[in-house]
């Protein structure tokens, strides 16, 4: 195995494999199972975080048994493992112990029994947690098929509040504001009698009727959250050797529809719980889970934002690991054939240098019964397993040429946890949260072939972008409104969305004309806002909400069809200096609103790859030997030609093809083409 470097990528060759609890097995069968994973192709195993209760019997009695046994095993059959801290699922003793080790949240105290539970700032939790993790680490960080440690799991603060956490943000804040003047200002508390004269008045928060002190709090507990994970890394870092890896599996918000058939909900907004911005540090190899819907309802949007999200985090210099990503899970999501594949090229075709799955075999009691692993309750080869084992050869032949393969993308799409905890303070319209309004514009951007980063607004490196694209970014700083006009000035190009700019970072509006410090930049300005009804942007139905824009400069794109509003602009475009702002007052349907995205990049030098669009998704990157390499994806259950641009190589086959050569993509189907 190649020496891993201390921060970024995985180690050499790709990292394939499962969850493995040889815990939960009824009855022993670990050697059958780790010459079944050898023979899928797989080369890891992940195990260990699951099981404190196992792992530490009682209170600084500690049996690695289990983990003994899983790691001896697979190293007989040639299989490398990630020893995972259990710090998520708390013993019963330790819950006796002491009842405040479950969090207190503002529904009251936790019970014993479901995961991630506790109070991540409790001392008696966090004496035997570091007891937990120095142990086990020690234990295992010699084993040479140990490759690395996975801190924790899908962390976040779990909403733990309560007088301790009360206190410790008293402190947080008296930190921040220096002065409760400043604070009672900035945070505008005087509203409903809320200032106060010492930080040690300020009010459980959970209770706020104040915007912007609610989202203090949930500033606060994030950064909790980053520091119990740092803490962690901090502890692991002490044993671990230069060659192996602290990762941690970073989640996502899980977002539901209103339909039935979507009530399980998927992988797809920015984690409210956790600033992945900040907690990224506490890793040497980025790390994420990303489940998606299968069958009809597969189109790899939300494997495309999770993948660029994570890999953007850092500018897309590092690959990163998929620790889960599912198989059969539940009913609906059994896998139509090729789809396993599918995702699997997904993932890469996004930057990632690993895919494992959850989990290798089927849990046969507790919560996730019915969310099967590759193996069902049988423990049977099926069509599922037989699929990824294809596919993790295909990916393992393919291994020499893509591996550390780069993406240099020109547009970003801006995201905040900011503007996600505001508007969920003010639900502007329940049907249209945060996430919605971020993937009406990725994926529009998607759709469309125009490839993106998915960047937090606490990103200053905006080097390399020739467009942004801002989706309700609801809070701003002066800081960031002043990069904003200086990216347009210097020729870049922005597209902006409604409710953009209109807070300042403490979530207070701004008490000047919207957007605010950007009117001269947009070329245009508002200050009022309804909900639109039979209201049209060219042929497409306005939704949500609408802003009445009152152009200053900027070309009017569209006006609004309306008796009453159309005299206002509904799409504007404005050159400053060396770039162009355009801003999109209302919500469009994706379609809609894509077309405009896509204007404004073909008008600033950013045309799509190729000419067809969704459900044809096409991916680029490059080879460390500046090979251009794409993915092309056919997201549906009907073949579709594709004529390619490029003259090249098809490395799945090796067949070369020409320019203007008509390729079949069958369904759910992927050929992987390189230039030259």
């Amino acid at each position: 195995m190649e020496a891993h470097a201390e921060r970024g990528g995985s180690p050499a060759p790709w990292i394939f494999g499962a969850a493995y609890y040889e815990e939960y097995l009824p009855y022993d069968r670990l050697e059958r199972d780790m010459e079944m994973m050898a023979e899928t192709g797989f080369n890891t195993i992940r195990i260990a975080e699951s099981t404190w209760s196992v792992e530490e019997p009682r209170p600084g009695e500690y049996d690695f048994s289990h983990v003994d046994r899983a790691i001896d095993a697979a190293a007989r059959h040639g299989l490398r493992v990630i020893v995972g801290t259990p710090t998520y699922a708390v013993p019963a003793w330790l819950a006796q112990m002491d009842p405040e080790v479950l969090a207190l949240t503002k529904h009251g105290r936790n019970h014993y029994g479901p995961r991630q539970n506790m109070d991540i700032t409790n001392p008696t939790y966090l004496r035997y947690a570091e007891g937990i993790i120095r142990a086990l680490v020690r234990h295992t960080a010699a084993r040479e098929n140990v490759i690395g440690f996975q801190i924790d799991n899908e962390t976040k603060h779990y909403g733990v509040s309560g007088p301790g956490v009360l206190e410790r943000f008293r402190r947080w804040m008296e930190r921040r504001w220096g002065s409760v003047e400043r604070m009672n200002l900035a945070l505008g508390l005087n509203y409903w009698s809320n200032s106060v004269t010492s930080f040690d008045e300020l009010p459980d928060p959970e209770w706020a009727n104040n915007g912007s002190y609610y989202c203090e709090f949930q500033r606060f507990r994030r950064e909790i959250a980053a520091e119990f994970l740092l803490w962690q890394s901090g502890i692991v870092r002490e044993y671990k050797r230069p060659d192996q890896f602290i990762t941690q599996n970073f989640d996502f918000e899980w977002v539901f529809g209103p339909e039935p058939e979507k009530r399980n909900g998927y992988s797809g907004g920015v984690q409210p719980d956790i600033s992945h911005y900040d907690a990224q540090e506490a890793v040497t190899l980025l790390g994420t889970d990303i489940y998606c819907p299968a069958q009809d309802r597969l189109t790899g949007r939300e494997i495309h934002f999770c993948g660029d999200l994570i890999r953007s985090l850092r500018r897309g210099r590092e690959s990163y690991l998929v620790c889960e990503s599912q198989s059969q899970a539940f009913k609906e999501w059994l896998p139509y054939p090729g789809q396993l594949r599918q995702m699997a090229f997904s993932h890469f075709a996004d930057g990632a240098g690993g895919l494992m799955y959850w989990s290798w075999s089927s849990i046969h009691n507790g919560r996730e019964t019915y969310w099967k692993g590759l193996l069902s309750h049988d423990f049977l080869p099926n069509p599922t397993l037989r699929e990824v084992g294809d596919t993790v050869r295909e990916l393992q032949a393919l291994a020499p040429r893509l591996a550390g393969l780069r993406k240099r993308n020109s547009i970003a799409l801006v995201v905040s946890n900011e503007a996600l905890s505001a508007l969920a303070f003010y639900p502007t319209d329940r049907d249209f949260p945060y996430h919605a309004a971020v993937h009406r514009f990725y994926d529009a951007l998607c759709d469309r072939n125009l490839e993106c980063d998915v960047i937090f607004d606490r990103e200053t490196d905006w080097s390399g972008y020739r467009m942004l694209v801002f989706p309700s970014l609801y809070c701003a700083s002066e800081e960031l409104i002043g990069r904003v006009r200086d990216f347009v000035a210097g020729g870049g190009t922005v597209f902006a969305g409604v409710r953009s700019f209109f807070t300042d970072g403490s979530v207070k509006v701004w008490p000047d004309a919207q957007p605010h410090g950007l009117t001269e930049v947009f070329g245009m300005r508002y200050s009022r806002y309804t909900a639109p009804v039979d209201v049209a942007v060219e042929g497409a139905a306005a939704e949500y909400w609408m802003e009445l824009l009152e152009p200053e400069g900027a070309e009017v794109k569209a006006r609004y069809a309306h008796k009453y509003w159309g005299d206002y602009a509904a799409v504007t475009k404005n050159r400053y200096g060396a770039g162009s702002a355009w801003y999109l007052g209302t919500v469009l349907p994706a379609d809609a609103a894509g077309d405009w995205l896509l204007l404004a990049a073909s008008e600033a030098g950013l045309t799509p790859p190729v000419e067809d669009r969704w459900p044809v998704c096409e991916r680029s990157g490059e080879t460390p030997d500046g090979k251009r390499v794409h993915f092309v994806m056919n997201y549906s259950r009907e073949d579709r030609p594709f004529i390619t641009p490029w003259s090249g190589r098809e490395l799945r086959s090796g067949l070369s093809c020409a320019a203007g050569e008509t390729l079949i993509l069958p369904d759910w189907g992927v050929v992987v083409l390189e230039e030259g």
